[in-house]
């Protein structure tokens, strides 16, 4: 039997960006809040420290800040044909773990998507007509570019993005990525300086008439304090952001922004190691009374809230609905349902130059340090004569040169060995590369469920995903493959390789973290699972906050979408629901 605490106002479950940035906004709003997290507490100075964070072989290969799936597993497969398998080992994304989630161990690269991906069916349907999306399930968020604009705004500012504006108040701004939708002001810090590699990219790619600029980063180019008067550091170049933490408060992560300030409200409170196990509803289903969770010595506890707000990591979301039972599960079959629909991820590929008489220094790096064109992204250009709709940027961009990971060799290089040894060290100082990251759309076959078979250590169904890459993406990946290939002749390097995406998604080697949908926005509930405010259509006292609510992944990281999304539920939460609690938006 499970222990009964006294009510909240607020539940908040899971303590990452959106988790953090929901607390911050209803405890400012005078809301008694709890949030309840799975993982430990971490905080910069005690966890981050940068006397052991440069630890290669424990936080990038033994992967100490991610999810374990002794804790949460997942099954996966590519068709419904197809008997899905547990994972044994995150590889193909990496889930946080712990206080900050995901953001603890991000590159940095922060993008708005553009007006034009949240109206992304309306756009396209009017440019190309209906006919050009054929076996897509495209749809528009029911969210304009002008509603959702200063909750971009706000998390940049929180964060002190680095970087410089293409389009102010709609006028283009020469430096700044001209496709960008306008936004109202510029970045609050400079771009980063750049290294040798993005500074050769930008001005190769520029001789051939494109249009690179600095890539946004939540690596930041000076010291910054952001307006909850927290203090961030200027970035060292150290080269250690992807898959660790920041020691130097310069990376923008929950840590460095938000908990100095919200973990000393009175009106906060946050328990750490305790998992939800489900969101319980009244008897009709329409209304959250609680949610319980089992704390690190196995005590059940039931915590009572007026409004509960899923904050974790998109997939778990999901999977959070679906075992509380909060909306109705999609079916393929049927193309019924929207708990689990539109489940997308990332399509990439990449070109590796390998020169002579060129030192590169890839030790000078950071998670975000480098230049992106735009050219071939999402909608810049036109599709009327393709046969795929979507794009994708093209990065440059110096991560690290750190010794485990990073050692490209030429090909046809020996696989070990006094050869390999030779090789690895002539093409660590001598090569260099870019990569297109592009979009990802949904289809019918694509989705998440809860599995029929295996189930975690407290009983409960592991989520299945269902997932291949759509030919649509296909073809648009091979597509920006063949841009790769002719963006990279004028550097007249001794040897170039261009990969290519291929059919049969394999969950084994690292790909992206980007996992997005499953839980999508949208104006018609038939085919959302959450409103424009991401609020549940079927339970309006929950709110549900993340990638999750992407209904689909543009050809950029998501992570600067997810910050301006849970600004705009929390606006709503604060302005709208608390003064009249019920649907925001008429079903």
């Amino acid at each position: 039997m499970a222990k009964l605490l006294p009510k909240r106002d607020a539940v908040i479950i899971g303590l990452g960006w959106t988790g953090s940035i929901l607390a911050q906004q209803l405890t400012d709003a005078g809301l008694n809040v709890v949030a309840i997290e799975r993982g430990p507490w971490r905080d910069t100075a005690t966890d981050f420290n940068i006397a052991y964070m440069q630890d290669e072989l424990r936080y990038a290969i033994r992967k100490e800040l991610f999810l374990k799936p002794s804790v949460e597993a997942m099954t996966m497969r590519n068709t419904r044909s197809q008997t899905a398998m547990p994972m044994r080992d995150y590889g193909s994304f990496l889930p946080g773990d712990g206080v900050g989630g995901a953001g603890v161990h991000w590159n940095g690269h922060t993008w708005r998507f553009w007006s034009s991906d949240f109206s992304i069916h309306s756009h396209l349907a009017q440019r190309y007509g209906a006919a050009k999306m054929k076996g897509l399930m495209l749809q528009d968020w029911g969210v304009t570019w002008n509603e959702i604009e200063p909750s971009f705004d706000k998390f940049e500012y929180l964060c002190g993005i680095s970087g410089k504006a293409g389009n102010l108040k709609g006028q283009i701004v020469p430096g700044g990525n001209p496709f960008e939708s306008a936004r109202s002001r510029d970045y609050p810090t400079p771009p980063m300086k750049m290294s040798y590699a993005p500074t050769l990219f930008a001005q190769k790619v520029r001789e051939q008439g494109y249009h690179p600029f600095p890539t946004p980063s939540a690596n930041l180019s000076t010291a910054y304090v952001n307006p909850l008067g927290v203090r961030m550091g200027q970035c060292t170049y150290c080269g250690f952001c992807e898959r660790f933490a920041c020691g130097n408060y310069s990376k923008a992560s929950a840590q460095t922004t938000i908990l100095p300030v919200l973990m000393k409200k009175p009106n906060f409170e946050l328990r750490t190691e305790c998992e939800v196990l489900k969101v319980n509803l009244s008897p009709d289903g329409r209304h959250a009374k609680s949610v319980t969770y089992i704390d690190a010595k196995g005590v059940e506890y039931e915590q009572p809230g007026d409004i509960v707000v899923i904050c974790a990591y998109a997939l778990m979301n999901v999977r959070m609905m679906l075992l509380s039972k909060i909306g109705t599960q999609y079916d393929p079959v049927t193309g019924q349902g929207t708990v689990g629909r539109n489940y997308c991820y990332q399509t990439g590929s990449g070109a590796r130059m390998f020169f002579e008489g060129k030192h590169f220094n890839p030790f000078i790096g950071a998670g975000t340090l480098g230049q992106t064109m735009d050219d071939f992204n999402g909608d810049a250009f036109d599709h009327g004569p393709l046969d795929f709709v979507g794009g994708g940027g093209i990065n440059c961009i110096v991560t690290n040169g750190r010794p485990i990971t990073n050692r490209p060799t030429a090909p046809g290089s020996p696989r070990w060995g006094q050869g390999w040894k030779k090789a690895t060290v002539e093409g660590y100082n001598s090569s260099m590369g870019f990569s297109a990251q592009g979009s990802s759309y949904p289809v019918r076959e694509n989705y998440l469920d809860l599995d029929p078979t295996y189930t975690d250590r407290h009983g409960r169904p592991l989520l299945r995903v269902t997932f291949d890459f759509p030919d649509n993406d296909i073809r648009m990946s091979h597509f920006m493959s063949d841009q790769l290939e002719k963006i990279a002749k004028p550097f007249d390097a001794k040897i170039t390789t261009v990969s290519r995406i291929k059919k049969g998604w394999d969950a084994v080697p690292y790909q992206s973290t980007h996992n997005t949908g499953g839980a999508v926005m949208g104006s018609d509930p038939r085919t959302s699972a959450v409103n424009k405010y991401l609020q549940s259509w079927d339970v309006p006292n929950v709110f549900v906050v993340g990638a999750s609510g992407f209904a689909h992944n543009a050809g950029m990281n998501p992570t600067g979408t997810v910050g301006a999304l849970a600004f705009w539920a929390a606006e709503a939460i604060t302005t709208k629901y608390i003064k009249s609690p019920g649907a925001l938006v008429p079903a």
